[in-house]
């Protein structure tokens, strides 16, 4: 099939390079000049896992092609991936996605399917059909066509792979001949995701929109819930994992975003939580569960400097402190609402020296914070980007970590100890266990896990159980 897509941003890219692995031609338009230059010289403009080598197979297949500005009217499919950043109330805006929405109007010559790719407020596809109609309407055309809502479910660190083995394919379609038609194509583009079993799921425009905005934001409330517990469990004594283990064996529950740390952040949770809060204000719904998640995250985010506040005073001057991890996850190198960012700017507010390390997100964290207002200049002149890990830590006071990359899992905690001044460690993903690092004579703090005596009888009689932070 022939195919355009509106936005070479994550979720642009990502759906081009995968449609066109799967056999199609696609054309992805991208005004941004600077990240065109960026695509036309064969690199990514993002960091994710096996998209630069589908994007550069493709392009010298001929099967992906990049540009400003082309006709792109002969394709059967136009999707719709552009940005729609919150505006000033939260609400999410779709200014780029009607802007598209009428370039293809003005240039459709036969049948198409409009497919929005971008998550959008609800009603956004009639306001999509709208669109197209008004620029038909203004050239006399009587061409029919059919808009699907077709949210994305990728992750970011895993795009590739949920794309390409997706557990599920959520389609909303209008009613009418439009909508058969547009029916037909869609399950020949996406059969050869399906042949193992059937993994679409067919429904109306306005459900497929909620769907995307209620599964991002169950996936939050269940990383508030869980960091809720921790907070409780530091208070009375419990251990948030052995809580997680004990409540994840249920069958109901299950394990999946249920491990403490210090909050989520990148850019889909924060914004479209806000959206979905702005979208049921305006239907007379508040949602008041969601903003008690938001509360809670936002609350998490602090909980680490405040801990290291706690432990070493309110003024850090003459303290250096080490973060490993800046983006907001693993395998990303986005740092949009990251945690690392918001205990950086606390450390550095509070007079600190603070050494940082990131594997790939050291640019765009450094482009964040020199945008923070709250930081001048003589605090980020104390602020150091390390060349490892192991070099952030010299003469620090402390370790952080953040974010948890694999590489950070398993330090010779000797070598820490030795480089770091005095032994304190931050567990802000709850990495280790508790004993590991009292028997290494290391001070830690955990999310919601206690402090472990070293030898005690009772501690030798637990077994390991290791966490992941959410």
């Amino acid at each position: 099939m022939r195919i355009t897509v509106f936005g070479a941003g994550y979720v642009g890219l990502v759906t081009a390079a995968c449609l066109a692995e799967l056999g199609n031609e696609v054309l992805c338009l991208e005004r941004d000049p600077a990240k065109l230059a960026i695509l036309e010289l064969g690199r990514l403009p993002i960091h994710e896992p096996g998209l630069g080598e589908l994007v550069t197979s493709n392009v010298a297949s001929g099967r992906l092609r990049f540009a400003a500005d082309e006709d792109g009217g002969a394709a059967e499919l136009q999707f719709i991936a552009v940005g729609t950043p919150p505006d000033e109330d939260g609400a999410a805006d779709v200014e780029h996605v009607l802007q598209a929405a009428r370039t293809i109007g003005r240039r459709m010559t036969r049948f198409q399917v409009v497919v929005t790719k971008s998550t959008v407020p609800i009603g956004t596809a009639e306001r999509v059909r709208a669109a197209v109609q008004d620029e038909l309407d203004a050239r006399r055309s009587s061409l029919s066509f059919a808009v699907v809502s077709n949210p994305e479910f990728l992750k970011e660190g895993a795009a590739v792979h949920d794309f390409m083995q997706p557990d599920r394919i959520v389609l909303g379609v209008e009613s009418g001949a439009a909508g058969r038609r547009a029916v037909a194509l869609l399950t020949a583009l996406y059969e050869p995701l399906n042949r193992h079993h059937s993994r679409t799921l067919w429904m109306d425009t306005r459900s497929a929109e909620l769907t995307k905005y209620a599964a991002n934001a169950m996936l939050a409330t269940r990383i508030s819930f869980i960091n809720e517990m921790a907070n409780l469990a530091d208070l009375i004594g419990a251990d948030i994992e052995s809580v997680r283990c004990g409540i994840g064996a249920d069958k109901r529950i299950g394990y999946s975003f249920l491990y403490a740390g210090c909050g989520y952040g990148g850019s889909c949770f924060p914004k479209d939580l806000r959206a979905l809060g702005r979208l049921a204000t305006d239907a007379g719904q508040p949602l008041r569960l969601l903003r008690a998640v938001e509360a809670i995250n936002d609350d998490q985010k602090q909980m680490l400097g405040q801990r290291m506040l706690a432990r070493f005073g309110s003024d850090l001057r003459g303290h250096v402190f080490a973060v490993w991890g800046l983006a907001f996850k693993p395998n990303t190198d986005d740092v949009r609402q990251a945690s690392a960012l918001v205990l950086i700017g606390q450390l550095l507010r509070a007079n600190a020296h603070v050494a940082v390390y990131d594997p790939v997100a050291q640019a765009s964290a450094r482009r964040a914070l020199e945008q923070d207002p709250s930081l001048g200049p003589e605090a980020l002149a104390r602020l150091r980007y390390a060349s490892d890990p192991l070099n952030a830590l010299r003469g620090a006071d402390a370790l952080a970590i953040v974010t948890e990359w694999k590489q950070f899992r398993s330090p010779d905690w000797q070598q820490v100890k030795a480089l770091l001044r005095q032994p304190v460690v931050f567990d802000g993903r709850n990495l280790f266990e508790p004993r590991q690092l009292a028997e290494a004579g290391i001070e830690h703090h955990a999310i919601g896990r206690p402090p472990r005596a070293r030898g005690t009888a009772a501690e030798a009689a637990l077994p390991a159980q290791g966490g992941l932070g959410a």
